[in-house]
């Protein structure tokens, strides 16, 4: 009897707190990635999808804040503030995760009054500093899929927290120049690229299979998978085109509706979405460490020698990544 009870009581342990590896250690399934997620939200419609699948893993991310920088397409700070809450409204985390204002204009614009109270962008950027000052065992991961000012901006600040950030970026065609998030604020990037924080591209590469320009959705599966999905909310929201909508999955098939679709079939690519899910499983993407490079007159400059290492994240895993996408906004 007192042996089935010690078999019981094992068991029980393994089953409540995770799974005990080879060795003994115990490997914990239960703690969640704390996470800040860094968006220009009103700048097409990738944003929205990654807000809605981070949402939509909550058993996976502990998020402590959403925060908006305004790049060159989406109108002001405070037209990406809104769209980033209409979205925090329909998964009804509004009152749960705050939500705060970075940057409305560039590093080089801001990066001299950082010291004062009230500089561009100071809610979203004192935020990040206090959160990551918290973090002990952990980095704090910062999933970032607009330009980099609020990054370099808190390392500007504060460099002391350096070493307590995980900075996952959806940015560049890397190795060749281009790219939206990066040209908006190229010294942002150059800037946090000089540091040592624990940088990781992830890759874009248009008309590429390699980067997440390939997870991409067509129309028609638009139409065919995404109405209805999602919780489904007592009070609709305004849509950023007009409508009114209680549920994500039809408020996405409007977002469609409203912007230009390529290629044939005609789709429109996930990217900031595919950020999420490579945090969320590694396995969907493949990494290499690379010497850490600059960036110069819009070229990329190789530093062979460089003794900085960053990750680069290529050749998505498209059929679990939208699959996945799928799956958690149904359940």
């Amino acid at each position: 009897m007192r042996a089935l009870l010690s078999v019981q009581l094992i068991l029980g342990i393994f089953i409540s707190f995770g799974s005990i590896d080879l060795n003994g250690q115990m490997a914990s399934t239960s703690q969640k990635l704390t996470v800040i997620f860094d968006t220009d939200a009103n700048n097409e419609l990738d944003d929205q999808h990654a807000l809605a699948y981070l949402f939509s893993n909550r058993d996976y991310f502990d998020v402590k804040a959403v925060t908006v920088n305004a790049t060159r397409n989406g109108g002001g700070i405070d037209g990406h503030f809104d769209e980033a809450e209409r979205i925090m409204n329909l998964f009804e985390v509004r009152d749960e995760i705050p939500l705060l204002k970075g940057a409305d204009t560039s590093f080089l614009e801001i990066k001299d009054d950082v010291q004062n109270s009230t500089f561009d962008g100071f809610e979203a950027v004192d935020f990040i500093i206090s959160e990551a000052k918290k973090s002990t065992n952990e980095k704090l991961i910062v999933i970032a899929v607009g330009k980099l000012t609020n990054l370099a901006l808190a390392l500007k600040k504060d460099p002391t927290i350096v070493s307590k950030i995980r900075l996952v970026w959806l940015g560049a065609n890397y190795p060749e120049p281009g790219e939206y998030n990066l040209e908006d604020d190229i010294p942002s990037m150059n800037f946090v690229l000089a540091t040592a924080i624990e940088f990781e591209m992830v890759t874009v590469r248009y008309g590429k299979p390699s980067g997440t320009d390939a997870v991409k959705v067509t129309q028609e599966e638009v139409n065919k998978n995404l109405p209805g999905l999602g919780p489904k909310i007592a009070t609709p929201i305004t849509g950023r085109h007009g409508g009114s909508f209680d549920n994500f999955g039809d408020y996405a098939v409007n977002l469609f509706s409203q912007i230009e679709l390529h290629g044939n079939p005609p789709a429109r690519s996930l990217f900031d979405m595919a950020a999420v899910a490579i945090v969320k499983n590694p396995e969907w993407a493949e990494s290499t460490m690379i010497p850490c490079p600059i960036m110069v007159d819009k070229k990329w400059v190789e530093q062979p020698e460089n003794r900085r290492k960053i990750m680069l994240w290529e050749n998505f895993d498209v059929k679990n990544i939208i699959g996945d996408f799928y799956t958690v906004l149904k359940n």
